[in-house]
């Protein structure tokens, strides 16, 4: 784990992230206490979590090698990150193609510091930290810019962070200012929080994430469907993060676990 007697660069470990968080449901190592206390919490609520953060990862590792090898997208703009570990954006891009670029944006410090450490070779990947809650300041930012040509299509990632913005936060104005910067021919991939009616335990983990974390917004699949206007969604649509283009036989598409996020990828025409 990480060590939680030093601060690093500036980093108040007596407050949770969601970044860190994460981290813990994907079963890494770089968090603190005050993050394995809120993923327990939540676990408490929704047992089902770390498998659904599982879903997750694999479904960010299919859209991207997808958009890498069948459309030619060599652009990924990943906000809201978390950390570039646990075979994250760049490491499946560049496989497909070396020459891939990939900006990984997040509010947690501990994100640029170790992907400082983890891509410090690697001259096609950058970590930003700054606020999406800022998209504008976001596109305009010296090391966005400096990597990707928004003048060419790219992949805009939001993967299981638009559930960590209030509805006063207006999320979906960040998408609309995101997809305005985009060219026709760019991708949105957009998984989020999905509230069930035959789950109360998805308002109840609402509840968790909104005392512990500050933030947590588990939406209706009507109000995904929102964050995709003006967009053409690809096949499957908007559906379970395990049944969108599936690499085998999905053995339970009906269960909390599937069930819980969803997630779709939407071209700009």
């Amino acid at each position: 784990m990480a060590d939680d007697t030093t601060s690093g660069a500036g980093l108040d470990l007596g407050v949770p992230t969601a970044a860190r968080v994460y981290d813990v449901m994907l079963n890494g190592k770089d968090n603190y206490a005050i993050d394995r206390q809120v993923a327990q919490a939540s676990l408490e609520v929704m047992p089902e979590l770390k498998q659904i953060a599982i879903h997750n990862r694999e479904m960010l590792h299919r859209v991207v090698r997808y958009l890498a090898e069948e459309e030619g997208i060599t652009q990924f703009f990943d906000l809201g990150s978390g950390l570039p570990t646990a075979r994250n954006t760049h490491e499946v891009a560049q496989e497909v193609n070396p020459d891939a670029k990939v900006v990984y944006v997040d509010i947690d410090p501990l994100v640029l510091v170790h992907g400082h450490a983890i891509l410090a070779e690697n001259a096609n990947t950058r970590v930003v930290t700054a606020d999406i809650r800022n998209p504008q300041e976001i596109l305009e930012h010296p090391d966005v810019t400096a990597l990707i040509d928004f003048g060419k299509p790219v992949c805009v990632m939001l993967v299981g962070i638009l559930h960590h913005l209030l509805d006063e936060e207006n999320p979906g104005g960040i998408v609309e200012t995101l997809r305005d910067a985009a060219v026709p021919g760019s991708y949105f991939f957009i998984t989020n929080f999905t509230r069930l009616g035959d789950a109360p335990e998805s308002a109840e983990l609402e509840k968790v994430l909104l005392s512990q974390l500050g933030t947590g917004r588990v939406r209706t699949p009507e109000e995904l469907e929102t964050y995709f206007e003006g967009l053409e969604l690809l096949s499957p649509g908007l559906v379970p993060l395990p049944l969108w283009r599936p690499d085998g036989i999905v053995r339970d598409s009906t269960s909390i676990a599937a069930r819980f996020m969803t997630g779709g990828v939407g071209r700009k025409p």
